[in-house]
């Protein structure tokens, strides 16, 4: 009998400039969203990300702003881009995991 929360996850993470996909062994892929996050602008705090940041988009208040993180391919906000990533991590792994998950990100292999 397998326990979700000490199962070990294997997924691939494709962090695209348009979509971030996000490809769990034996499930294909599972997260396939915007690249994009809504971040309030007084601390920084993340306040939606994938879809539902692009949605807020154009009709956010001056507190917030929507954010690209990925450019041609490149991370152009590393920290937001490693707090997306998280967010979508702990989309596919839950909350409660005992067992660190194995994750294989790809990146453009022109990158310097």
């Amino acid at each position: 009998m397998a326990f979700g929360f000490i199962s070990n996850t294997r997924a691939g993470i494709d962090l695209g400039t348009a979509n971030i996909l996000v490809f769990v062994q034996g499930q294909g892929i599972v997260v396939n969203e915007p690249s994009v996050v809504a971040r309030h602008n007084r601390d920084d705090a993340i306040v939606a990300v994938g879809a539902e940041a692009r949605m807020m988009q154009g009709r956010t208040p001056g507190a917030l702003s929507i954010i690209r993180p990925m450019r041609q391919g490149v991370i152009a906000d590393y920290l937001t881009t490693e707090a997306m990533m998280r967010y979508f991590i702990g989309v596919v792994t839950g909350r409660f995991n005992l067992i660190r998950p194995e994750i294989m990100v790809t990146v453009p292999a022109g990158v310097t």
